[in-house]
């Protein structure tokens, strides 16, 4: 009887210590404030917070909205943010000021295209086509004469992924200065987007899903240059770790990786499983599923994890800021990027 007693009581103990060490497993895991941008390459996050991936690797994810990277970046430099997932060219410019910080994950490649509307767009097929820089030519300058300014290309702040990339593809890729043939304003994502529905702007440099609604709300809307023809391989959002070597960060960095590298693959082979947390996140459950699923279907593709595959490309872009004065030197670019902790995550 004895026994049976005190066989119970130790089992009772084991039950009790096992809800012990489960709330505590709780009350310890570790938070992350993660600065992010609202757009289809953030989505890893969204999917991760949905599933509850983040909170099985011990991440308790604090989600910080901000409107465009170089916004993101001032929190990340003054220390408000752990963990950013934008676009990985203002990462540069925060190296440049000193700060800690490097890409352990791509997240979205070739996610911006170049949309017109109106006169710019006026003769272009419905499916898109590359233009050649003689054809681009012609067209702005034939916009230029029709409406008597040049024409107004809607981005986002200078430094940006958005802002780089259309002056790269108009300079590097097509010969033309863009001082001379566009009117580019440096304004948020969201302010593009209403820009471009509004008929303030003539074409904007946009993500998913704003191109998914665009296309929906205004049917004559035309693309102007693809996400492969702005470049090939585009580097877009990527996953980077303030301070990645400070002890605090080892309790969670291989988990917080590991996590987003498998929302990732999620979002590359099945868009519409994940369609539910990424509608959550956008517009607050507002945008129709049926977009969203449009969107991440359109972006499939374009979702890599692999932070080596887009170090070539950073490399050509930051090359071209330095030439265009928005860096005021070349910094290593690998120093940038830490290949080893997705490699370890990959084993």
């Amino acid at each position: 009887m004895a026994a049976k007693v005190w066989g119970h009581l130790l089992r009772c103990g084991l039950y009790a210590m096992a809800s012990v060490m489960m709330l505590c497993g709780t009350v310890q895991a570790a938070s992350v404030r993660v600065g992010y941008i609202p757009v289809i390459g953030s989505a890893p996050l969204f999917v991760m917070q949905g599933t509850h991936w983040g909170q099985e690797a011990g991440v308790d994810l604090q989600l910080v909205r901000f409107q465009s990277g170089p916004q993101a970046i001032q929190a990340l430099i003054s220390g408000k943010i752990d963990a950013y997932v934008a676009g990985v060219l203002p990462l540069l410019q925060a190296r440049a000021h000193g700060a800690d910080v490097k890409v352990v994950a791509s997240a979205a490649t070739e996610e911006l295209e170049v949309v017109a509307r109106g006169d710019l767009a006026m003769g272009l097929p419905e499916q898109p086509v590359t233009l050649t820089p003689d054809a681009l030519r012609q067209r702005l300058a034939d916009f230029a004469a029709k409406d008597g300014h040049k024409p107004k290309l809607a981005a986002q702040p200078l430094g940006s992924v958005p802002d780089t990339l259309l002056r790269y593809w108009l300079k590097a890729g097509n010969g033309l200065d863009p001082e001379q043939v566009a009117d580019i304003v440096g304004i948020d994502i969201d302010a593009a987007q209403q820009a471009f529905l509004a008929g303030a702007v003539d074409g904007a440099i946009l993500r998913e899903p704003a191109l998914t609604i665009i296309r929906h709300r205004l049917p004559a809307t035309r693309v102007l240059a693809s996400g492969h023809d702005l470049m090939p391989g585009q580097p877009g959002s990527v996953l980077a770790i303030v301070n990645e070597n400070a002890p605090d960060r080892a309790a969670w960095k291989k988990a917080f990786v590991s996590a987003f590298v498998k929302a990732t693959q999620l979002l590359a082979t099945d868009p519409e499983q994940a369609a539910p947390y990424v509608q959550q996140a956008l517009g607050g459950g507002m945008l129709p599923r049926a977009i969203i699923v449009e969107a991440l279907k359109a972006s499939a593709a374009g979702y890599v994890s692999d932070p080596e595959r887009i170090v070539e490309a950073v490399g050509k872009l930051q090359d071209f800021e330095v030439e265009s004065g928005l860096l005021r030197k070349a910094e290593p670019v690998a120093d940038l990027f830490d290949l080893e902790t997705y490699r370890q995550v990959r084993q």
